[in-house]
């Protein structure tokens, strides 16, 4: 399929994508108010967590119900649908992959819908909270 823009159109609208998604931005926040210190997207960590803490060995991943196939709000769109599925499967097959790497090497590693966020961010932020706590305790 050929794209539909000039190269400075793709150009102009891949810049405006942030690496750092508006819902992140709301769990991150609400992490750090509660005294919680951590590192955001590690380049240098395999699968560039969104939340890292390197002294516990915790890594926090916050997946979008599009971009990862959410098996409650995951769809393929109807334009050019062969060529998103082989883009969500991927995705996942990579998030699989991840998982594994962190699970491989002892690491404690969350993954959060983001439904979840936007149905309860208090009981999401719990969860977090208290993952991070048991991280502690067995590291």
């Amino acid at each position: 399929m050929s794209d539909n823009m000039t190269s400075a159109q793709r150009k102009k609208n891949m810049q405006a994508i942030k690496s750092v998604s508006k819902l992140e931005k709301v769990v991150t926040s609400a992490l750090w108010k509660k005294g919680y210190r951590f590192r955001r997207n590690t380049r240098n960590l395999f699968g560039k967590p969104d939340i890292s803490i390197k002294k516990y060995k915790v890594v926090i991943f916050i997946d979008s119900c599009f971009w990862h196939s959410c098996p409650i709000h995951g769809n393929i769109p109807k334009t050019n649908p062969e060529f998103w599925k082989e883009k969500l499967t991927g995705n996942r097959t990579r998030d699989d992959e991840v998982t594994n790497h962190y699970i491989h090497l002892g690491w404690n590693i969350l993954r959060i819908w983001e439904h979840e966020i936007k149905d309860d961010l208090d009981k999401v932020i719990s969860k977090i909270s208290q993952f991070i706590e048991e991280a502690k305790i067995n590291s």
